[in-house]
């Protein structure tokens, strides 16, 4: 079966090259009305063609969203409202159905497990509400950006760990029950914890309301996240289907949230942008290395500071995004968190395929292994 479909995938390579060099034909032009679809054609084809191969297809996902991100660039008025229905009105709900999600994947026996491991479970969150806080007020300062996209990358750094870092974990080969921990802890500590480095690092840029962040952060995650776990124990396995589409929902509206803020912050977006994905990937790789080398100088395992490292350095910026957009700021604050998302599942899928393929210190059994 491997072996005929890899024909396949070097049709599609080649389709994206042939496409590559129409995109930028047309562009030399100046026919953009036409570009933007020819380059989203280039990424979908790329982004299927990556699923053919081991190392590459982590990036499937993420070369997808770059794909509707260059449609929303090139065609903005159709990603903003339809008729006098704004798009950005979905992100909440979106983003509670995420939760939601995540909440069906965790049971009591996650939360259990923080009892077993106390010491890793509180390093690792001490740590993400530590380093990616600090990284990102010194990275807002330091690149001197506007006020308000300052004060997105601050709040990308204030926001929990998401379900990208345990699917990162698992690819590897860190502890995933340490990683769904972290981020289960995380993530009931930031209705308080966000507000609060919020007002402390980013009240300069902006007016940071704590009770009215406590309460967003509240009814988009924790509630959410309970009515997730009642499903669990109450309704999930007798809807078979619904097990299958929450997965593809989750995919579907984290996606379409970046289209929405990529086109409402699209102006901004071009006047920043490179910069803005510079600092990004900056605040995405400290996180990285600083969470890794601390776990290491507290004399945790291999596995314990990789997920430490992956706990700290991706953030659910789609929970910042959301936030964004209650403040009213979806178009500014929003864009940090845009950038964040796909930046943070490339860096992720490349540094889980490097560790996956080096087996950590004591492991020499093939039960540990991930095919």
């Amino acid at each position: 079966m491997t072996v005929s479909r890899r024909p396949v995938y070097s049709v599609l390579y080649w389709l994206a090259l042939a496409l590559l060099i129409l995109y930028a034909i047309i562009t030399f032009s100046g026919n953009h009305k036409l570009g933007g679809w020819v380059l989203m054609a280039v990424l979908l084809n790329l982004a299927f063609a990556f699923r053919g191969h081991h190392f590459l297809r982590g990036f499937s996902f993420t070369v997808m969203i770059l794909a509707g991100v260059s449609l929303s660039l090139y065609y903005p008025q159709y990603f903003v409202k339809i008729g006098d229905f704004k798009l950005s009105t979905l992100i909440v709900p979106l983003l509670q159905i995420i939760l939601f999600g995540m909440g069906t994947e965790l049971s009591l026996k996650d939360f259990a497990r923080v009892l077993g491991m106390p010491k890793a479970v509180l390093a690792g969150v001490i740590c993400h509400y530590v380093i990616m806080p600090m990284v990102g007020f010194l990275i807002a300062n330091l690149f001197n950006f506007p006020p308000e996209i300052a004060a997105g990358i601050i709040l990308v750094g204030c926001c929990p760990s998401g379900l990208a870092s345990n699917v990162m974990s698992y690819l590897a080969r860190a502890n995933l029950a340490l990683s769904v921990s972290v981020t289960a802890v995380s993530t009931l500590l930031a209705p308080f914890l966000t507000p609060l480095l919020m007002r402390l690092l980013a009240g300069r840029f902006i007016e940071v309301r704590f009770t009215a962040m406590l309460w967003d952060i509240t009814k988009i995650v924790i509630l959410p996240i309970v009515a997730g776990l009642l499903f669990h124990y109450l309704v999930r396995g007798k809807f078979k289907w619904l097990d299958k589409v929450l997965p593809l929902v989750s995919m579907g509206g984290i996606t379409l949230i970046i289209i929405v803020i990529t086109a409402a912050g699209r102006e901004s977006l071009l006047k920043v942008g490179a910069l803005l994905v510079v600092a990004t990937l900056l605040h995405n790789l400290i996180g990285f290395f600083l969470g890794y080398w601390v776990s290491r100088l507290l004399r945790f395992s291999e596995r314990d500071s990789r997920t430490i490292s992956l706990e700290v350095g991706m953030q659910n910026a789609g929970l910042a995004s959301g936030l964004a957009l209650t403040m009213g700021k979806l178009a500014t604050v929003g864009l940090a968190p845009a950038v964040f998302g796909p930046v943070m599942n490339m860096t992720g899928s490349s540094l889980a395929s490097w560790w996956h393929n080096r087996i950590p210190e004591g492991e020499t059994t093939d039960e540990e292994k991930i095919d």
